[in-house]
């Protein structure tokens, strides 16, 4: 049997012959293969041209931008900010919070500078890790790229689904939120996600783009209606009185345990990295979609944080609301009108929906990469492209029985399901931080790093260094639970699901990965570049 270094070689030759004479595929038209860049990247990192390049800056910042609908998840979990860091912590936590991920997308955006590939994390681990490690780090954030988008997918499928209940309630005072009705609701808006990325997926550009201006317009709709109706609190209480109601010892940890709503809302600017193969002149367009898209959505989630610390009244009633979200609550209490609500909510589904579909597009092309290289079960089967729609349909139907399984633990225990939001940021942040690091390493060790157009030039080691500083304590503290002391109920176990995760994708990495799986550097051919 020939040994995994010859059959790596043997592949890489295997790739760069067909390479030479083949940029694309024959099943994509000439005008969705993109530009010469794009054309040279891909013979780079030794890949075929098999999706449609039919994304734009404008497009894809507009994917970007509603994927990540910061100021609908920032009003949608106001009650954890309730409970530790109040309105100032609300306030000076987003102030950390974007910072911080400033750091890390300036950082991420420099590697798919470098890299455009759907692969994303898992394919810079690869090629800037040390060559003894590079193989099992990047299948383990392989791992963590798939696990933390199909949970994200979930979790952004469960809120537009049980808003959709909280309004039920509202509107009928009968009515019980029952765990099952959200489910089913929650499957049911992932499942119109993958018609929109399956039947009509030539449109997806269209209609991110389109999104977008409701994202944007949607909030001064909002904020205008709160600031005009709903009574104020005065800026001593907005900006300067902290809550610690989680029982912890001190203030401090009281705030940075109530980070983690503020970090839900900003994370994920990688999913853009993930259509990589999908954008016209990736390797430039991409660090400024991911850029602009986090300035222009951490704005608008300041524009909604000023408001609420302000306008949000009595947060001890708004916990109470019989719809499970506060949001609503306040809602109905500034407009005295259920109708007003469901319009004013409304904008919260349709956007958040668009969120859904933008993310059941990341999470399949994520899992189609891998797929490719033989990183999961049934790679084949998963790695397969329609040659008519020139899109993954089996990855994509993978991540709707993904998120209704996932969905069921809603009706055997909420705290379940918790477990699956902080599993999706544990695993992202993560991701991020093992990419980072290797690229500082390379840094540090001033080995050459690849061309790019879009550089953070003297400033990246610094810049990288920093990113790790504020990532690593975020890390830790999205893992605690909202309250001490604490019970099952309560618990946060989204650790005991991040270490499961870890050691199946060890144990399977050693059992089978480690025979089938062919990393992203095994295939790199740099020397076209030079």
């Amino acid at each position: 049997m020939a040994s995994l270094a010859q059959r790596s070689k043997d592949a890489n030759v295997t790739m760069a012959e067909q390479h030479d004479f083949e940029d694309a595929s024959p099943d994509v038209p000439k005008k969705w293969r993109g530009t010469e860049a794009d054309n040279a990247n891909m013979k780079a990192m030794g890949r075929v041209q098999e999706l449609r390049r039919n994304f734009t800056f404008i497009t894809i910042l507009g994917f970007g931008s509603t994927l990540i609908c910061t100021w609908e998840v920032v009003m949608a979990n106001i009650y954890p900010v309730l409970t530790n860091g109040g309105t100032a912590g609300f306030f000076w936590g987003w102030i950390i919070v974007t910072i911080g991920y400033i750091l890390v997308y300036a950082s991420l955006s420099e590697m798919a500078s470098m890299a455009p590939t759907s692969g994303g994390q898992y394919h810079w681990v690869s090629e800037f890790a040390p060559p003894s490690c590079q193989r099992f780090l990047s299948y383990i954030v392989g791992w963590l790229c798939f696990t933390g988008w199909q949970s994200g997918l979930t979790a952004i499928s469960f809120i537009a689904g049980t808003i959709i209940q909280g309004l039920i309630a509202l509107n009928n005072p009968g009515y019980v939120l029952v765990p099952w009705h959200g489910t089913l609701l929650t499957i049911a808006v992932c499942a119109f996600a993958i018609f929109f990325n399956t039947v009509i997926a030539s449109k997806l550009p269209l209609v991110e783009g389109s999104i977008v201006f409701l994202h944007i317009s949607g909030l001064f709709i909002v904020i205008i209606v709160l600031w005009t109706l709903a009574p104020r609190h005065t800026a001593q209480e907005a900006f300067l009185e902290f809550t610690n109601n989680g029982g912890w010892d001190s203030q401090g940890t009281s705030l940075l345990v109530g980070l983690y709503p503020l970090v839900v809302a900003l994370i994920g600017f990688d999913s853009v990295v993930h259509m990589s193969e999908e954008i016209k002149d990736a390797a430039s367009t991409l660090p400024r979609a991911i850029m602009w898209s986090t300035y222009l959505n951490a704005f608008l989630g300041f524009l909604m944080v000023i408001t609420l610390i302000f306008t949000w009244g009595d947060a001890e009633e708004i916990a109470k609301s019989p719809t499970g979200y506060p949001f609503i609550q306040v809602l109905y209490n500034v407009t005295n009108s259920r109708a007003a609500a469901d319009v004013l909510s409304s904008i919260l589904i349709i956007t958040l929906t668009a969120s859904v579909i933008a993310c059941v597009a990341t999470a399949s092309r994520q899992l189609w990469a891998f797929a490719r290289d033989q990183g999961v079960p049934f790679s084949s089967f998963i790695a397969y492209v329609n040659p008519r729609l020139n899109i993954p349909v089996n990855a994509v139907l993978i991540s709707l029985a993904a998120t209704s399984l996932l969905a069921l633990l809603n009706i055997g225990s909420y705290a379940a399901l918790n477990a699956i939001f902080a599993l999706d940021c544990a695993a992202l942040l993560s991701s991020y931080m093992i990419s980072i690091g290797c690229l500082l390493l390379k840094r540090l060790k001033g080995e050459p790093l690849p061309p790019r157009p879009w550089s953070l030039g003297s400033y990246g080691l610094w810049i990288n260094i920093a990113a790790l500083c504020w990532l690593a304590p975020i890390f830790v503290f999205t893992l605690f639970p909202s309250t001490t002391p604490t019970d099952a109920a309560g618990m946060n176990w989204g650790i005991l699901l991040f270490g499961a995760m870890i050691l199946f994708a060890t144990a399977y990495y050693f059992v089978r990965g480690k025979k089938v799986y062919i990393s992203p550097r095994e295939r790199l051919r740099r020397d076209i570049q030079m």
